[in-house]
């Protein structure tokens, strides 16, 4: 499984970007999906998740509200909009492929990371 992300960038607090992540090499529709991010300095941590068919999502409460994870399995693609952005959501933002053997979401497969920064 290949993921790339991109639409990372440099934004100021209270703006937007939408992140991608282009799958290939696999059956895209099979794979749960989700965002990951790392602060600097900090642990990785889930953002949100996607099931396969799209049709439930899960988000950390942090960014309940503003941040939208979908998925469009004819594009083998898979999004993140991000709103009211604050500077804490400052982080290398990863795309994952999760396991498709467990009932919790669990991380598989991972994209390079994209960088989002959040200017005050």
């Amino acid at each position: 499984v290949q993921l790339v992300e991109s639409g990372g960038g440099l934004v100021q607090a209270g703006g937007s970007l939408r992140l991608s992540c282009a799958a290939s090499g696999t059956t895209f529709s099979i794979y749960p999906m989700g965002w990951y991010r790392q602060p600097p300095g900090k642990q990785r941590e889930l953002v949100a998740d996607i099931s396969s068919g799209g049709g439930t999502t899960n988000y950390a409460a942090s960014v309940t509200g503003r941040f939208t994870i979908s998925r469009d399995n004819a594009k083998n693609t898979l999004y993140l909009q991000m709103n009211s952005l604050k500077p804490d959501d400052t982080a290398v933002y990863y795309c994952n492929a999760g396991r498709t053997d467990t009932y919790y979401y669990t991380p598989g497969y991972w994209g390079q990371g994209t960088q989002v920064t959040v200017s005050s």
